[in-house]
């Protein structure tokens, strides 16, 4: 008699901006840095505009590159403590209300099924780790940037944007024997297109005409989130090792938002 081969896991891969919060997480920060003094009220408001043609998907290559270099400068020389006490600190004021409900019963239905939950996004990994450990996620896959005698280097180790978020749903279905013919994945953002086609269940949030279309030629469902709502999180101190600057994320974000619509919308 032959044995049954053990049933492979199931996971549901989320986006973080967009499509489980309302804003950009990384951006939220600008703020609480110019309270520590970190920012300059001009850094800030250049952060703010980049931030803007981010969300809006109007910056052309020329001023996201400028306005990532920008930032991957100011950043540079950062003491990573110092970065990590301020985000720990005001991690709840500016992520507790901005949560979608619908996501948050999204990924409640998904662990009752017994599927792990993964959230995938290029911020940073401070911010992202301990948003996914309030909401329940069994892993966070973020941005990592290098770090050395405790000051960021402005150099970043790996880029979780675009392809590199396949990739790693991949590598981690490798580790935890996730089969991902039968797992899930949601975003709002084009640029995830290998993310949702690595999945055999895929979906996208609040889509613009682009994503929408791609969606309907590849039978992805559409979903609508609509109703923030204060989540009641009670967020851990951030690991200082394992620390990545949000605002240096967003910076390196927003320099590839442009290609939205260059993006290879069939890959």
């Amino acid at each position: 008699m032959t044995a049954t081969p053990p049933a492979r896991r199931v996971a549901a891969f989320f986006d973080l901006d967009k499509t489980i919060i309302a804003t950009s997480s990384t951006a939220a920060f600008s703020r609480s840095f110019l309270r520590g003094g970190l920012l300059t009220r001009g850094d800030v408001l250049r952060s703010a505009y980049a931030h803007l043609l981010y969300l809006m998907g109007s910056a052309d290559a020329a001023q996201t590159e400028r306005m990532r270099a920008h930032l991957s400068s100011l950043v540079t020389g950062w003491d990573v403590a110092t970065v990590s006490q301020i985000v720990a600190e005001t991690l709840h004021e500016h992520i507790d209300p901005v949560v979608y409900s619908e996501a948050v019963d999204l990924i409640v239905r998904h662990h009752e099924q017994g599927h792990d939950v993964v959230i995938v996004s290029a911020s940073g990994e401070e911010v992202v780790e301990p948003i996914a450990a309030a909401l329940g996620a069994d892993h966070a896959i973020a941005t990592r940037m290098s770090v050395d005698q405790g000051l960021y280097t402005g150099d970043i180790e790996f880029y979780a944007y675009g392809e590199h978020k396949a990739t790693a749903i991949r590598e981690l279905a490798d580790r935890h024997g996730y089969d991902l013919d039968a797992s899930y994945a949601y975003s709002d953002s084009i640029t995830d297109a290998p993310m949702l086609g690595a999945v055999g269940h895929a979906a996208v949030v609040n889509p613009d005409r682009t994503l929408r279309r791609l969606a309907a030629e590849k039978g992805w469902d559409a979903l609508t989130f609509t109703r923030p709502v204060r989540l009641g999180m009670n967020l851990h101190p951030v690991r200082t090792g394992t620390v990545l600057l949000g605002v240096a994320a967003l910076a390196v974000g927003i320099a590839w938002a442009a290609r939205r619509r260059r993006a290879n919308i069939g890959r």
